[in-house]
């Protein structure tokens, strides 16, 4: 990497470019690493306190003092690929948890237990990626006992990483009278295409948080908001896109000001690496079938090729027929199905 002007070291970031691809050189603290240097490359995703986090195309997260920053340079995002890299089952629902994170988790084996005060079934409910470490009815119980003491019921999400164990885990469940419900589907596709969709501007306005038009349109969060919103502004670079409502499109029974205030179109995005997830689409009752859902994906699309990413992923549950159809033009295809079981009533 060359970092030098005139042949010194040169910062050439600032905070203006959180969002861009960057290389940036470290010096590293001499009784930690025999190395004087650690360079980096990924996507500046924030530069508060202090500090930078960069998110590399793995998606992992590298925290930098910016006393120790001594080079840094915007650098070109790479070139967008018209096919989306594969994945296995199991990094995709790793990946789709740290898009969708809960605001409290816990840990049994290679469970792991997951808690937002109830707000969707992905942040309340156990992803059992790996062997638990004990016997399936000892398990069991420690799971239920935590979903208890939190007042929520227990769930368990059938998605192992192998067809095979989720075969398993599914029946040995079953068995014991967990209900199966909230079936869906991941489903992925190339990125670029989704972001070729309406190449003109568009009016959709991206933001880092969902203002109170965002949340109203969203309309799901639950009794608590905080819970809501922690999940949905939780990941290493989350957008929100708004379609703004136009006064002349009022629905009946509004008024003008209504309309204005609530948006025609809404969706989020969080970028990871090379992975980009969607969710929250929704257009409102009165904007449908006029290529409000088409827009706000291909704007989130095009912020997340900026950022490095090239493939796409979102999840749906196989009775939401009209975005079915909506996914399957964007080129969506289904990469594997999951759904929960939910422990017997007491």
């Amino acid at each position: 990497m060359e970092f030098t002007t005139g042949g010194r070291l040169a910062v050439r970031i600032t905070a203006a470019d959180v969002g861009k691809r960057v290389s940036v050189r470290r010096l590293n603290d001499s009784g930690s690493s025999p190395e004087r240097f650690t360079d980096a490359v990924g996507v500046l995703t924030s530069w508060t306190g202090g500090v930078l986090r960069i998110t590399r195309r793995s998606g992992e997260i590298v925290e930098i003092e910016e006393g120790a920053l001594v080079a840094g340079k915007v650098i070109p995002a790479e070139p967008a690929r018209r096919r989306g890299p594969a994945a296995t089952r199991r990094e995709l629902q790793e990946i789709a948890a740290r898009g969708w994170p809960a605001r409290e988790t816990g840990r049994l084996g290679g469970w792991t237990l997951r808690a937002a005060g109830g707000f969707t079934a992905r942040a309340n409910s156990v992803l059992p990626l790996d062997d638990c470490g004990l016997p399936l009815d000892a398990a069991l119980d420690r799971v239920t006992d935590w979903y208890a003491a939190r007042g929520l019921p227990a769930r368990v999400q059938i998605t192992t990483g192998d067809p095979a164990a989720d075969e398993r885990l599914d029946a040995e469940l079953a068995g014991r009278g967990w209900t199966a419900e909230r079936h869906a589907l991941m489903r992925t596709a190339a990125l670029a295409p989704i972001a070729d969709r309406y190449a003109d501007e568009a009016p959709v306005v991206l933001s880092r948080e969902p203002d109170e038009a965002w949340l109203a349109a969203y309309g799901r969060t639950g009794a608590d908001p905080a819970d809501a919103l922690a999940v949905l502004t939780g990941g290493p670079s989350v957008w929100f896109a708004t379609v703004p409502q136009a006064a002349a499109s009022e629905e009946p029974g509004e008024t003008a000001t209504d309309a204005r205030d609530r948006p025609a179109a809404i969706a989020r995005c969080v970028i990871d690496g090379r992975w980009a997830g969607f969710a929250a689409l929704d257009v409102s009752p009165g904007r449908r079938r006029q290529g409000l859902g088409t827009q706000v994906m291909a704007a989130l699309a095009r912020q997340a090729l900026s950022e490095g990413a090239s493939a796409a992923y979102l999840q749906v549950e196989t009775d939401n027929d009209a975005a079915a159809g909506l996914y399957d033009e964007l080129g969506f295809t289904t990469h594997h199905a999951y759904h929960y079981r939910r422990e017997p009533l007491r």
